[in-house]
């Protein structure tokens, strides 16, 4: 399981829980409950990476909690 702060809500307009990882450009993942949303963002964080490796691009580090204003 990876470490990156993950941000989960409800979307009215999609009908589904949305799970974002702000400290990784366009990762975003839906699913109909709280708990598959969560599932399917790890799937994709780990395609996220994986397709980062391969462009050779910067894998940002963990940071844990972010701090938002």
């Amino acid at each position: 399981m990876y470490k990156y702060e993950v941000i989960v809500y409800w979307s009215e307009e999609d009908e589904a829980y949305i799970a974002e990882v702000p400290e990784l450009p366009g990762c975003m993942a839906d699913g109909a409950t709280y708990e598959k949303a969560l599932k399917n963002i790890q799937v994709t964080i780990s395609e996220w990476i994986e397709t980062a490796r391969t462009l050779g691009r910067e894998i940002p580090i963990p940071k844990g909690k972010l701090i938002y204003a």
